[in-house]
């Protein structure tokens, strides 16, 4: 094979240490081979660094495992062409077992070209990540801090989610306070019930009635003190988040035109995939990078599996969530792809069939700039009309009709003389 580079350097990393495997090629001719260990201690990072710059390596390339990789990468992509390989490409080449010496296979691959590295982008991109996903996992935890509430209220005989569903309501939030306060008389807290709800306070004087005990009451109060916190750190992370993506704003509201994305779910897919798509030549390439296509898996002209691949798992996971939505609204392109293959194909495979439409459109805003059209919910009918009608009619058929199909006939405006 023919060499890419003269000095590289294969990193095995964890969490302690890191063995640095560095290979060159002499004037001889000969490969020369060096494995050093160095601790993961930011001292020791850089004098890895140090002793790679003497040795005039020009790539590092290592395995993307967990988190460990970036403090190594934050202090080497400055000096050094660094590839973040994924394990699995890794593992794909032939010749080496796993548990040899990771370091020494990694440069020798790194040697001959057979490695290709991660897409890492931008400081201030990763930033972003950081923030958008941690905002997500409070997000996470307050849905179980409020799916948890009605739980205790259960134990203790109150069925108010009978009468109401929303558990965090105005009505709903003062007679938890009130319930924590001490107070027990159902009546007087039926009472606290405002707008459409105060005409329902029989049921509610009747779904009040329980046999709260202290021990209720703490877990409520803590309860509410968990979401009260969480609502406000979500409050602040969103806060942090609009200011780092204030010039993006414009890029923001076209995706928020998208049905079922809203402003958090932009700001995630602005953050996972980032507005400028360059690095992919079309929507098919970052459908497949995202992992929100069928899977390619035939041999011989047989079709095996249509099993996506796993793609970014935050991304994914806000793409569904997107989809989920979008799903549910009426008089739209989304909505009707969701219903047309929930019919034939299952709700699970429908909801991925949105999300890639989704991120379809998602491409296509972000580089033509352009906002979201929405083709309309008659859109498949009117592809085919045809077909439909044949369904149609023999259905119809089927039923014992005789079906005549005739063009409508426009009724004439009639003028009216005073």
């Amino acid at each position: 094979m023919e060499l890419v580079t003269s000095c590289c350097c294969g990193l095995d990393v964890h969490k302690k240490n890191v063995v640095a495997c560095l290979r060159r090629v002499e004037a001889t001719g000969e490969f020369q081979v060096e494995v050093r260990t160095f601790s993961t201690m930011t001292q020791e990072l850089l004098a890895l660094a140090q002793w790679l710059k003497e040795a005039h390596c020009q790539q590092v390339a290592m395995e993307r495992t967990g988190v460990y990789w970036k403090p190594i990468f934050n202090l080497l992509h400055m000096d050094f062409e660094v590839l973040v390989v994924n394990a699995q490409h890794r593992k794909a080449v032939p010749g080496r077992k796993p548990d040899g010496r990771d370091a020494e296979w990694i440069a020798e691959l790194l040697h001959f070209g057979l490695l290709r590295g991660s897409y890492i982008p931008p400081q201030e991109q990763r930033e972003v990540r950081e923030l958008t996903r941690y905002r997500t996992t409070l997000v996470q935890q307050r849905a179980r801090f409020i799916n948890r509430l009605p739980k205790v209220l259960e134990d203790a005989n109150v069925k108010r989610g009978a009468v109401a569903t929303n558990i965090l309501g105005l009505s709903a939030r003062a007679m938890l306070e009130a319930i924590v306060a001490g107070e027990s008389d159902p009546a007087t807290l039926a009472e606290l019930a405002r707008g459409k709800l105060r005409t329902q306070r029989a049921e509610l004087e009747q779904a009040l009635t329980g046999r709260g005990m202290s021990h209720h009451r703490f877990l409520i109060s803590e309860l509410l003190g968990q979401i009260e916190y969480l609502d406000e750190a979500i409050e602040r992370l969103t806060t942090e988040i609009g200011t780092r993506l204030h010039d993006e704003s414009e890029v923001l509201a076209l995706v928020d035109t998208i049905p079922g994305v809203s402003q958090r779910t932009a700001e995630i897919l602005l953050a996972e995939i980032s507005s400028d798509l360059s690095r992919f030549p079309s929507a098919k390439h970052l459908a497949s990078w995202a992992g929100m296509c069928p899977g390619h898996d035939e041999s011989a002209g047989t079709r095996r599996s249509g099993r996506t691949r796993n793609g970014p798992p935050w991304l994914r996971q806000a793409l569904t969530e997107a989809a989920q939505a979008a799903a549910r609204t009426k008089n739209t392109y989304l909505g009707a792809l969701y219903r047309r293959l929930a019919a034939r194909r299952g709700k699970k495979k429908a909801v991925l069939a949105v999300g890639h439409s989704i991120l379809v459109s998602v491409y296509y805003i972000l580089t033509r700039r352009e906002p979201y059209q929405d083709l309309g919910a008659n859109y498949f009918d009117e592809r085919d009309r045809r077909a439909v009608e044949r369904r149609l009619v023999r259905r119809l058929e089927q039923l014992g009709n005789t079906v005549t199909l005739a063009p409508r006939v426009p009724v004439p405006e009639v003028a009216f003389s005073e």
